[in-house]
């Protein structure tokens, strides 16, 4: 796991405090002024905002109110569903956001020490690859005295903003922020593997074998501590955030807060009754709107499950947009699935732990085919092989092997716009035990990913013991750009990029 921690654009948090407290002066982020251009790519789209300190909102601030929780966080004037459903995850995990809120206890506002506060604030992430450490100013965007982006219940809580507004700052401006995914955001904030499952192409909702599996494997990731979100996909523009009439929305990610096996009935009788309800729970980051089908909040089937069971679930009636389901129906509503694996963190060590190898790459084009390293997909067969080439070992009989593609983002160019990402992805080969040559002829492939542009690529597979070969690329060649490599396996693959050549064969 990385450990070590970067000042985004070169801001040391201590320093830049410890020089506003000697001048007496609230800290003013030069590098994320409080501007439009901070808020948007082109020009002003909501009105006159007046950037305003906590202070100025009311008159006794806190990062958190009666601790941290999903509940905290409402959506703003923004489609940022996905950012507020992944912070909605990191809040019930105590361990994890204190990596992406540090020292919090010393950031906190001190009544009892006004004159130790200095208007700044740090948050981490974890971007490409590292952990980045950025500062900014306690400067948040309003309109008529509330605060247009994300914001908490309490009015005088503001841990949810200004997490927001570091978010925002890395990505160049707020409006980066418009339209994400979920499963990017949960890797910022854990420096985990997300892995996208596609709940329409497995047949989740009519093959029960498939969908025990499944649970099995959620509930799995929950209670190693991972983060999970979800979204019900939206086809049409006229589609997104449209609601279902059972309550939920399309187009729009939710936060699952909660995976467990319910034990119906009452008394003794549940204790010796074996059946045993999957259930999900989710929230909607709009802090409302939520699901009204059988196990809502009001429902009649809570009267299957003692008092006690429904407490321990936490089962409340208000619409506060948590509300839970069974697997079987979450699998018949929902399209998209995305569980984001936590990686050997020193809380986890009572898991299982992954062996992790991190290569760094370039996809470059040169018209030299021996120094080629961007020869696209496999259906370039003449420069396929041209791509950057990763040997790695399976040790074991059959080991589960996680990998992940991530390429270095272009969502962060305000000035330009959006950017847009590369389709890539990888294929698989296995090769001679003894091979140390890059490949110069194809070989006996046994998996690939899909081709897709977003910023991370995830495939699961089961290999057997073996020597393979990686070959990650983009669908098109000629194409350039960074990215990041990531095998794990349960004991060390000893994953290297391939350097040699065996120059007759060329």
């Amino acid at each position: 796991m990385f450990t070590s921690v970067k000042a985004f654009e070169g801001q040391q948090y201590s320093t830049l405090k410890r020089q506003c407290l000697q001048s007496g002066l609230l800290f003013e982020d030069p590098r994320f002024p409080a501007i439009d251009d901070s808020l948007f790519y082109q020009g002003n789209r909501i009105g006159r905002v007046v950037w305003k300190r906590p202070r100025e909102l009311c008159e006794d601030p806190h990062l958190f109110v009666d601790g941290i929780s999903a509940h905290d966080l409402h959506q703003g004037q923004l489609g940022n569903c996905w950012f507020v459903a992944a912070c909605s995850s990191l809040a019930s995990r105590e361990s994890l956001w204190q990596k992406v809120i540090p020292d919090w206890k010393e950031q906190e506002w001190d009544t009892e020490k006004p004159e130790s506060y200095a208007g700044i604030f740090h948050f981490r992430f974890w971007r490409f690859g590292e952990w980045v450490d950025v500062v900014i100013d306690d400067r948040l965007p309003t309109v008529d005295n509330q605060l247009v982006y994300c914001h908490s219940n309490d009015s005088n809580e503001f841990w949810s903003a200004l997490v927001e507004k570091a978010y925002a700052k890395v990505y160049g401006c707020y409006e980066a922020l418009d339209g994400g995914n979920t499963a990017d955001a949960l890797v910022d904030f854990t420096g985990g593997v997300s892995e996208p499952v596609d709940l329409l192409e497995g047949q989740m909702a009519t093959d029960e074998v498939a969908r025990n599996q499944l649970f099995e494997r959620v509930l799995k990731v929950h209670n190693r501590d991972g983060l999970i979100s979800c979204s019900i996909r939206a086809t049409t523009i006229e589609d997104m955030e449209a609601r279902l009439d059972c309550g939920l929305v399309k187009g729009h990610a939710y936060a699952v807060t909660d995976v467990r096996k319910v034990r119906l009935g009452h008394g003794l009788l549940a204790f010796f009754k074996s059946e045993k309800l999957q259930m999900i729970r989710m929230r909607n980051p709009w802090g409302e709107k939520e699901w009204s089908g059988p196990w809502s909040d009001s429902s009649e089937e809570w009267n299957k499950v003692s008092k006690s069971e429904r407490e321990k679930l936490g089962v409340t009636v208000q619409d506060d947009g948590e509300f839970w389901m069974t697997f079987d129906d979450f699998c018949q509503y929902f399209t998209d699935l995305i569980m984001c694996r936590l990686i050997n963190t020193s809380y986890l060590s009572i898991h299982k732990t992954w062996e992790e190898e991190v290569m760094r790459g370039s996809w470059v084009h040169r018209q030299d085919p021996l120094r080629n390293r961007s020869g696209g997909c496999i259906n370039h067969k003449a420069t396929f092989l041209q791509n950057p080439q990763y040997v790695f070992d399976v040790k074991k009989l059959e080991d589960e092997v996680l990998i992940c593609l991530q390429q270095k983002e272009k969502r962060a160019t305000p000035k330009e716009g959006k950017g847009e990402n590369l389709a890539i992805g990888f294929d698989i080969h296995r090769v001679e035990l003894n091979r140390k040559y890059r490949m110069h002829s194809a070989q006996q492939k046994v998996a690939g990913s899909i081709y897709i542009n977003s910023r991370c690529v995830f495939l699961r597979k089961e290999l057997k013991e073996g020597r393979y070969v990686i070959i990650p690329t983009t669908f098109d060649p000629g194409q350039q750009g960074d990215f990041l490599l990531r095998v794990f396996t349960d004991v060390p693959s000893d994953c290297k990029l391939m350097t040699q050549f065996l120059i007759q064969d060329w």
